[in-house]
């Protein structure tokens, strides 16, 4: 870099600064300064891990001298994390000669850190434009979040314990410098389609001429029949095939050529809103409807974060054959070996137009297991919603929990007579049974391995609050080591034809070790540490002595494993310089859509 960044800690807080030991800014009364708070926040610990800065302890100030902006700022540190998940105050410009200082602002911030990055990497200083306009748009986003939420009564909740999670993220991801930056669509809209907002609304449908409609299932069913009961009521022409979308999608595909072209040609017919109304689940596109049979994965082109959710033909694809491939014996071994953990699939897909490039009319079919309580077991929980921090209020109080995992934890430490460090113990070696193991050992036994970062993994919480059932969604994150290809042919032959599933084993087990090992587990760790319901170390030991009781007792793991415990630095995807240098995640070759550092590895510490 042109312009290194220093960090320097100092041992009392600037003069003017708030006290790491004093109100949380989340609990503000004002809306509007706490969502600034939650973007610097998120924008600070996703900098200082992306720039290998280190943290001082509780109580003192992080200094980040900015040389491109000839500033310097003073960061209260209210939680040093050992994995990351740091807690910050409100910052501050350092104090000047006369020993004042200003309050420094979500704009400022964004802009001085960003200024930093660019021209430190050798980019014009206005290359960092968009990204400062993403934070300062989850800034806002943010603030509306908390002031709808604020506005309900303290009992409300979403229509499912399912939908509750997934509505439960109203600061967003916790290592992302613009987690709740949605673009492009307006404030009403957005009130309907954000989870966060409790959001619901019709699908939108299409009928589609049977000779333009592309699609396929795993087990070979007609796709237009397993819509048709979603569809009913629809008035579809006869012979027509219904095609849903979502509603801020139907209107922009129909000014792409292609799309037009089949509308005037007769062969498409847009019939607008109906039936039901479908939930947006915690990534936006993700729609669920208690009493369906099945999600649905809407193709959305609108900017969320830092990818446009377009569904690819290829990912689809993928989520079929994977489908196929589980079908053909690693599903029943799991169901033996692991009858608490299931896997939603991806089972189908359909869209309107020729076999070709996408329309944006592209829909994935997916499992929905969780109707409301159905099959006699608690409802799958999704673990970013569990984590996620809530704010107080709205008159300076913090909330009786901060996530869902206090109340989760606080359950279980009561039920069990235990204190709350012993009952998060305890919580995180059920997490490991019902979820982290069997993805492990699913990996050692076929060679398929999995993307489970929070928002992609779900679990069920069993009376006493501990996890009991586990399960893992989304067919973009599918990966087969490329060691194991012969033996996943024999078991269905054609399995890695025309998809993009076979990686080379050392990259497949960089990036478990990222999904799961740093976002997963890490960050679970971090997040019982960040909302003071155990100490890190501790929960450190926990998670060694598991995977080191699983390295012995699976050997087929043990190059993963030995990463993941030994190894001094984990590759870790780096939200803040993807966001920087504008990268869609969605869009590329899958080795270079993200940008990636090294990232010291917390396990090579923890001692049983």
């Amino acid at each position: 870099m042109n312009h290194p960044v220093e960090a320097r800690p100092t041992d009392t807080a600037p003069a003017g600064a708030e006290p790491a030991v004093g109100p949380d800014p989340l609990d503000d009364a004002d809306a509007l300064r706490v969502g600034d708070a939650a973007a610097m926040e998120t924008l600070l610990r996703a900098y200082v891990r992306e720039t290998g800065i280190d943290v001082p302890a509780a109580g003192q100030a992080l200094l980040l001298d900015l040389p491109a902006s000839q500033l310097t700022l003073s960061v209260p540190v209210r939680y040093r994390s050992a994995t990351g998940w740091h807690r910050f105050g409100a910052p501050r410009l350092a104090a000047a000669g006369d020993g004042s200082s200003l309050p420094a602002d979500a704009s400022l911030v964004a802009a001085a850190l960003i200024r930093e990055t660019t021209l430190g990497r050798g980019a014009p200083a206005h290359h960092g434009a968009d990204a400062a306009a993403r934070v300062l748009n989850s800034a806002r986003r943010t603030a509306t979040h908390i002031e709808r939420r604020r506005a309900e009564s303290p009992d409300d909740e979403g229509p499912t314990p399912f939908l509750d999670s997934e509505q439960a993220l109203l600061l967003g991801h916790p290592f992302h410098p613009a987690p709740k930056s949605r673009e492009e669509a307006s404030d009403a809209e957005l009130a309907a389609y954000s989870p966060e907002l409790r959001g619901s609304f019709p699908l939108h449908w299409f009928a589609a001429h049977p000779e333009i409609v592309v699609g396929q299932s795993a087990d070979g069913r007609p796709v237009a029949e397993l819509l048709r009961p979603l569809a009913a009521g629809l008035g579809l022409p006869e012979g027509m095939v219904p095609v849903p979308a979502h509603p801020w999608q139907a209107r922009e595909v129909l000014g792409r050529p292609e799309v037009a072209a089949l509308v005037d040609a007769g062969l498409l017919r847009p019939l607008g809103a109906a039936g039901p109304d479908w939930y947006p689940t915690s990534s936006v596109r993700t729609v669920q409807r208690p009493d369906a049979d099945v999600m649905l994965k809407l193709s959305l082109g609108m900017r969320i974060t830092n990818s446009r959710r377009n569904n690819l033909r290829s990912e689809m694809r993928l989520g079929v054959r994977a489908a196929q491939l589980l079908a053909a014996g690693p599903a029943d071994w799991l169901r033996a070996e692991h009858p608490e953990f299931g896997i939603l699939r991806d089972f189908a897909w359909i869209s309107a137009g020729t076999d070709g490039p996408e329309t944006g009319l592209e829909t994935a079919i997916r499992d929905n297991p969780f109707r409301g309580g159905g099959y006699g077991r608690p409802e799958g929980l999704c673990v970013a919603g569990l984590l996620a921090e809530r704010t107080g209020p709205g008159d300076g109080t913090p909330p009786r929990h901060r996530a869902l995992l206090c109340a989760a934890v606080e359950r279980a430490a009561g039920a069990l007579g235990v204190s709350t460090a012993e009952a998060s113990a305890r919580w995180l070696e059920r997490y490991l049974d019902v979820l982290a193991v069997p993805l492990l050992r699913l990996q050692a036994r076929y060679g398929i391995a999995l993307e489970p970062h929070h928002q992609n993994t779900l679990v069920a919480l069993d009376a006493t609050g501990l996890p009991c059932a586990g399960w893992y969604r989304d067919s973009q994150g599918y990966y087969l080591a490329e060691s194991r290809t012969a033996d996943i042919e024999r078991l269905l032959p054609g399995a890695t034809d025309g998809v993009d599933l076979v990686f080379e084993d050392a990259f497949v087990d960089e990036r478990v070790a990222y999904y799961l090992g740093i976002n997963n587990l890490l960050g679970l760790i971090g997040a019982f540490g960040a909302l003071g319901l155990a100490d890190e170390g501790d929960q450190l030991r926990v998670l060694r002595g598991a995977l080191e009781r699983l390295r012995t007792a699976e050997p087929a793991a043990k190059g993963l494993l030995d990463l993941l415990l030994d190894a001094p630095v984990l590759r870790c995807k780096g939200n803040y310089l993807t966001c920087v240098d504008g990268l869609d995640e969605l869009v590329g070759d899958v080795h270079t859509q993200s940008v990636y550092i090294d990232l010291p590895n917390p396990l090579t510490e923890a001692q049983r």
